[in-house]
């Protein structure tokens, strides 16, 4: 997926008419491409901005049944979610998705055993569905207990806790490792593609009008079936074909905090019920994610601002538990993303928030919305099973349920070598775990850039959990075409340092310059794009309300503008 592959993908789409059109590089979207071409269609992806740009890299990071579903009483939506975290786990992607711990603690104690009881069905649905391999069972602790996984708590704040297992991943990384096992089977993808418009026979939908916003060129994109996968922009895609939607999104927006694991000192994740909802505070590497919020959001779906408010009530609620309350000081990143809710027009339709819907409103187009990104991969089944019933001839059932992603394959193999590759590369066995859990097999293609040139082993300026290589590799392989994409998706740089990634723009804007033909200009450019966006997040999140927070992140420039005219010609 560089950039010779993008260009191949645009004149296909450009020449050709495929299969199936999908609108949204999310995790749907790719998840729907990746089902699709592997049963034999043949398929094309445009996304407006970056991979996972929106909801899919801005989560809480985790793969889980989602607990707090059972107390609502819907096993039916737990039930698939946990199916769909072991097949995660254990066959699809286990170098991205891994066990991870979360204790529970109990503030009464007649919650042990309701909130036991609930913890022990949720194991049990794992047991009873074969989904459980690799993941201990829960377990019951007292206070002292407790206090012995996660001493950062307050002995006066709880009366005891149950501790569970769920998985967490880096979602941004998951969905571009979808895309390009969609690729590896012949997908055609392109990001920085809007589609602004359908393309019409009669009331039948042939395709869509689009522009490459890198260029400005003006695409028509033919297909048999349009499937919109465009998460909390599924309303405004829906309205390019006129009338009445039949599915309705409102975005709610969640903002997480990022500290430093000594800020909190404790061997488990933890969850925490607040008056809303849930809060977890999950273990990220050298760092801790603490989320999350919930609240409607109206206002610039691309740049969700989180705002002081929004930051202030995830500290006041972790900080009623906790030794050593937390303070804005040890706040190192935030992020804010949109959830794209279902919403109807009473509250018996609200209530399919969290489930997704498939509807195929005008011949031609389906549309795809709601869910959680857990069940992805059912949700994308879905979707297709819908375009296969506007496609003429026979086309064989999904197939996803038991494909690796690229990289699962001769993982377990590599991770138990990974000292012995580690002397070969001359590299830390840490880094060569870092890569594992990143690439997995394909760590075969990252050592070669570093056998090619030695250089790309040091550390990237400023970033030192990432190697110089990894952004090579990123522009190379894994379709980044500006350094926001490399520092906030295909890393983590931005919300895992203190400076939001300013020291290592430089190093990594010259490292892409290479595979992207960028000259000093570009690179400089990229560079103070990247600058001002930050300065905008941060100033925003130094505001009191979601307006004023929206109003100051507006004043940082796009590196390419949505009306098309970036003309950037180094990396168009």
């Amino acid at each position: 997926m560089g950039p010779e592959e993008r260009a191949g993908a645009l004149d296909q789409m450009k020449d050709g008419e495929f299969d199936v059109l999908v609108v949204g590089g999310g995790i749907v979207g790719a998840g729907v491409a990746l089902d699709a071409v592997s049963r034999g269609l043949s398929v094309g992806l445009i996304e407006a901005r970056d991979f996972a740009s929106g909801t899919s890299s801005r989560s809480s990071k985790l793969i889980h049944g989602g607990l707090r579903y059972l107390e609502q009483l819907d096993f039916e939506l737990v039930r698939e979610a946990l199916t769909e975290r072991g097949l995660l786990l254990q066959r699809i992607a286990p170098h991205l998705v891994r066990p991870v711990p979360f204790l529970f603690p109990f503030t009464k104690h007649w919650e042990r055993p309701y909130i036991g009881a609930g913890v022990a069905l949720y194991d049990t649905l794992s047991v009873t569905m074969g989904t459980s391999r690799g993941l201990p069972n829960h377990r019951h602790l007292t206070r002292t207990g407790a206090l012995r996984v996660f001493p950062a708590l307050r002995r006066d704040a709880f009366v005891g806790a149950v501790q569970y297992w769920d998985a967490q991943v880096d979602d941004a990384r998951y969905v571009l490792t979808v895309l390009r096992t969609a690729a590896s089977y012949g997908a055609k993808i392109a990001s920085r593609v809007r589609a602004d418009g359908f393309l019409r026979e009669g009331e039948h939908v042939t395709g869509v009008r689009a522009v490459d916003l890198e260029s400005g060129e003006e695409l028509e994109i033919r297909a048999k079936q349009v499937v919109n996968a465009a998460g909390v922009w599924t309303d405004d895609i829906q309205e390019m074909v006129g009338g009445r939607g039949q599915i309705h999104v409102r975005a709610s927006k969640g903002i997480h905090l990022v500290v430093p694991r000594d800020r909190i000192q404790a061997s488990s994740g933890m969850i925490l019920r607040t008056e809303k909802s849930v809060l977890f505070v999950i273990p990220w590497g050298r760092h801790w994610i603490i989320g999350t919020t919930d609240t409607s959001w109206d206002l610039d779906k691309a740049h969700p601002a989180a705002s002081r408010s929004d930051i202030d009530y995830i500290l006041d609620h972790v900080n009623r538990v906790l030794r050593v309350p937390l303070t804005r000081d040890d706040v190192e990143g935030v992020y804010a993303g949109l959830r794209p809710l279902l919403s109807g027009e009473s509250d018996e339709t609200s209530k399919l928030s969290r489930e997704h819907t498939v509807a195929h409103p005008v011949p031609g187009l389906v549309l795809i919305a709601g869910g959680k990104y857990t069940t992805y991969r059912v949700m994308a089944k879905d979707a297709v099973d819908a375009v296969v019933h506007g496609l003429d001839g026979r086309v064989p059932p999904s197939v996803t349920d038991r494909l690796p992603l690229v990289g699962a394959d001769g993982y377990a193999a590599l991770w138990n070598q990974r000292r012995g590759i580690a002397r070969k590369a001359d590299l830390h066995p840490s880094r060569v775990a870092h890569l594992l859990r990143r690439y997995g097999s394909l760590i075969t293609e990252v050592l070669a850039l570093m056998e090619e040139d030695p250089g790309l082993k040091e550390p990237l300026a400023g970033a030192d959990d990432y190697l110089r290589a990894e952004v090579v590799y990123a522009a190379r392989y894994e379709g980044a075409r500006h350094l926001d994409d490399v520092l906030t998706r295909r890393t983590r740089v931005f919300m895992e340092t203190w400076d939001r990634g300013i020291a290592a723009a430089e190093e990594a804007a010259r490292l892409m310059a290479g595979p992207l033909g960028w000259d000093d200009a570009q690179v400089q450019r990229e560079v103070e794009y990247y600058r001002k966006r930050m300065e905008a997040e941060r100033a925003a999140q130094e505001q009191d309300t979601d307006q004023e927070a929206d109003a100051v992140q507006h004043g940082a420039p796009e590196i390419v503008p949505e009306d098309g005219g970036a003309r950037v010609a180094a990396s168009s």
